[in-house]
């Protein structure tokens, strides 16, 4: 449990699964900011229909042929069409380191290097999630979310869709024991 007063940026939420929303439901956000006036995440584990190689194509940017059919995931449902890159590569002009090795952007002059770098691992996110102050904090204490530590840029690595499962087991809990309404089994 978070404290009232703690930070949960960075560090990953982990939606309970009461959780229905669409959004929200057995989704994993990386906290990019947490304080008094709010908090602003990415959800990392939710594919959209959107590939990268749609995104090289749209922009003219040219996509390294290694980096395959990548989605685009679905980082949230306020400002769908504001894109953020999560990446290992400290090269890039504009980047905001989140935790060790794992870096942010989110300029075009950013992501078209990367798109065209077959070493850089990423992933590309559009939308953000987003609370009002104290609405996280709610959130918090009704039991919606837990909390997790970030793994650093092997976040990247993860498999999307088993990302959710990964991060409950490694915070020592079994998933098939959370309850719908909260709590555990």
């Amino acid at each position: 449990m978070v404290a009232a007063t703690q930070t949960v940026a960075p560090g990953l939420l982990v939606a309970m699964p009461q959780l229905k929303e669409p959004h929200f439901h057995r989704a994993v956000v990386l906290m990019l900011e947490h304080g008094k006036d709010g908090a602003m995440g990415l959800v990392v584990n939710k594919a959209s229909q959107l590939t990268l190689e749609d995104v090289a194509e749209g922009q003219s940017f040219e996509l390294a042929s290694s980096r395959g059919p990548q989605p685009v995931f679905n980082g949230g449902p306020v400002e769908s069409h504001r894109g953020f890159v999560l990446h290992d590569a400290t090269w890039p002009k504009e980047v905001a380191e989140i935790v060790p090795g794992l870096f942010l952007s989110v300029t075009l002059d950013s992501l078209k290097p990367l798109l065209k770098d077959a070493d850089a691992r990423l992933r590309f996110c559009l939308g953000y999630a987003g609370w009002g102050p104290g609405q996280l904090e709610e959130e918090l204490e009704q039991g919606s979310w837990l909390y997790a530590e970030v793994p650093g840029p092997g976040l990247l690595s993860e498999e999307p869709t088993q990302l959710w499962e990964r991060s409950v087991r490694t915070m020592g809990l079994e998933p098939s024991l959370l309850m719908s309404g909260g709590g555990f089994n």
